[in-house]
């Protein structure tokens, strides 16, 4: 039985050891470097918003205030042509997708957020990186795009700016059986979507479960506010990108809950 503190028998503090308090302090510096990040992509944002100058009508109705539900903007079927229109409505949130691969022995390379191509010309080799980016409130909208760029900035502000274009609305819900619950934080039925030779299906799944689907994959559904799913993937997986367009195929089709 534990002996109980008192103010003559203090219990004995075990004090960290050198390994431990190096950990704790990357782990600190890690979490600086991660709140300024955040702070920095908040102003930006904001003075991206504060210096948009809206070229189409629906962009001028979300600026002055007479559109404020993007639903109705997307049910509507209105296309969205202005990113802003997404930053303004919904507090977005954006990740990179590991497409790439780096180079190393054997085909033994990192996984990488830029995929790397070259075409041959005349002049020589002329190099052009890829990036795909997800982006989304974790309430129900998310997008996915892919940028192409001489360089890996502009490709990786291509990809953001496409996924928030292609924004859309999918449906939550709790479809399984072991779970009577009625909170939105699975799928409400059972979807498959196919991209190329990749298909991936999606299973309802109780609260607790997680996301048991590939790394790449739960950042999409993170970021779609799923919280708890089965996923079953078949194909050629290992094409990141062709396997995220299958999921975000599987997620649009939640939509026929309404219907």
């Amino acid at each position: 039985m534990a002996e109980k503190e008192t103010k003559n028998n203090p219990k004995t503090l075990i004090e960290p050891t050198p390994d431990e308090m190096e950990k704790l302090k990357v782990e600190s510096e890690i979490n600086v470097i991660v709140d300024r990040k955040a702070e920095n992509e908040k102003a930006m944002r904001e003075d991206r918003l504060a210096r948009w100058v809206p070229k189409t009508q629906i962009g001028r109705d979300v600026l002055d205030g007479k559109e404020t539900d993007i639903d109705h903007i997307l049910e509507t079927r209105n296309k969205i042509l202005e990113p802003e229109i997404a930053e303004k409505l919904l507090n977005l949130e954006s990740d990179l997708i590991k497409i790439g691969q780096a180079k190393g022995k054997f085909g033994g390379g990192k996984r990488r957020a830029w995929r790397q191509t070259q075409r041959k010309t005349m002049e020589g080799n002329v190099v052009s990186f890829s990036a795909m980016a997800v982006v989304g409130d974790k309430n129900g909208h998310v997008g996915v795009g892919m940028g192409k760029g001489k360089e890996t900035l502009p490709a990786r502000e291509k990809s953001a700016r496409n996924a928030k274009l292609a924004i859309q609305r999918i449906e939550r819900g709790c479809g399984n059986f072991d779970c009577s619950c009625n909170e939105k934080h699975s799928v409400p039925l059972i979807v498959e979507g196919k991209c190329g030779s990749v298909r991936v299906k999606l299973i309802p799944a109780a609260q607790g479960t997680g996301l048991v689907v590939g790394d790449e994959l739960k950042k999409l559904l993170r970021l779609a506010g799923i919280k708890d799913v089965y996923g079953v993937t078949k194909g050629q997986t290992r094409t990141t990108f062709n396997a995220i367009k299958a999921c975000f195929n599987a997620l649009l089709k939640t939509r026929e809950v309404r219907r």
